[in-house]
């Protein structure tokens, strides 16, 4: 009978020093993954002050900046330093700072100003669930009902200035993303288009401008729709107008349903609701337009799979899959018939009565 190879009770001496450098690496990656959340702490502080604002002329000292913004020298410094390492800002030999084209929407006074998003993003109704996502893996459910005491969208309707936070930064969010979604979108030329959910109206202005002859419906609840955008906008006059209405409850009626940014806010059970009350009010030959990110395979990174945390820490929704939102549609009565990649991190699920 063969006896087992005799193996060695240690390991050789060069290999345990291979797997201690490998655990040195490991540990000093782990520690620097873990400082990452003060460069979003830097971001937000340099929006809240406005410093972006103030380098449009072009490069400034860190005194300068302190004074026209009313804060420490010091202090401003090392804010930007930070942000230097993302190139947000660059510092010269000169000890002047200045915005890189990367940093250029930090300004409040650009087109696609990215500082509401910023902001919105790392507000403490964020960035509180996000610290205590434990929660969520012991408890299950979201963190943010226990910190803040109730479900997320009840919290924004006691709290005036949380809801403006969110729903101004939700708009500058996408400002940026409207017209290339737009432009993905195979909408008719003549109809009604019905944007649910659909805010201060960015999303519908950019499909009436690029259909002359649709008609448009802004739907939401009435806090969010008194700071529209519809009046001022150029292209679109008298081809539209506003919906007032829980799209839990119902949804009005028309050719083309938009959900941006909907579906992800909510649970199965719920999506399958409101996507019911989408089949029901379609024109016959209709289509539901589900535009949210959907979540690739693999292990590459995707903004879809940071923003399902945030899902996860403040509210009862999740990002999907394609195979997700396949399930979603059945469920309601419809049926998946294409997704449309888009240049942004959405993409359009488009969905026909089954």
């Amino acid at each position: 009978m063969n006896q087992p190879a005799h193996q060695p009770e240690h390991q050789p001496e060069h290999q345990s020093e291979r797997q201690d450098e490998a655990l040195r690496r490991s540990s000093a990656f782990l520690v620097d993954e873990a400082l990452g959340f003060l460069f979003p702490a830097a971001l937000r502080a340099a929006a809240d002050v406005g410093v972006a604002d103030h380098l449009a002329g072009g490069p400034r000292t860190p005194a300068e900046l302190a004074a026209a913004t009313g804060t420490d020298a010091g202090n401003l410094h090392r804010v930007l330093r930070l942000l230097a390492t993302r190139g947000v800002v660059t510092e010269g030999q000169d000890g002047r700072f200045g915005l890189t084209e990367a940093g250029q929407a930090l300004r409040s006074d650009v087109p696609y100003s990215a500082r509401a998003a910023v902001r919105m993003l790392t507000d403490h109704t964020m960035w509180r669930p996000a610290g205590e996502l434990s929660r969520c893996l012991t408890e299950g459910g979201t963190a943010f009902e226990g910190i803040f005491g109730m479900p997320f969208f009840d919290h924004f309707a006691k709290d005036e200035r949380t809801a403006a936070v969110f729903h101004v930064g939700m708009a500058a969010m996408s400002d940026a993303e409207n017209a290339p979604i737009a432009a993905a979108c195979d909408l008719p030329d003549v109809g009604t288009v019905v944007d649910i959910g659909g805010g201060h109206g960015g999303l519908l202005i950019e499909a009436l401008r690029r259909h002359p002859r649709l008609q448009g419906v802004l739907y939401d609840q009435p806090h969010v729709l008194a700071g529209h955008r519809l009046t001022d906008a150029d292209g679109i006059e008298g081809r539209w107008t506003l919906a007032e209405g829980d799209f839990f409850a119902a949804v009005p009626p028309g050719d083309v349903h938009l959900l941006k940014r909907i579906t992800h806010d909510w649970d199965d059970d719920q999506c399958v609701t409101l996507l019911e009350h989408c089949r029901r009010a379609l024109h016959p030959g209709g289509r539901v337009l589900v535009l949210d990110a959907v979540v690739p395979e693999g292990n590459a990174p995707h903004q879809s799979k940071t923003l399902d945390l945030m899902m996860m820490a403040s509210l009862v929704g999740r990002e999907r899959t394609a195979a997700d939102f396949a399930t979603l549609l059945t469920g309601a009565g419809l049926r998946l018939s294409r997704i449309i990649p888009t240049s942004t991190v959405l993409s359009v699920v488009e969905a026909v009565a089954a």
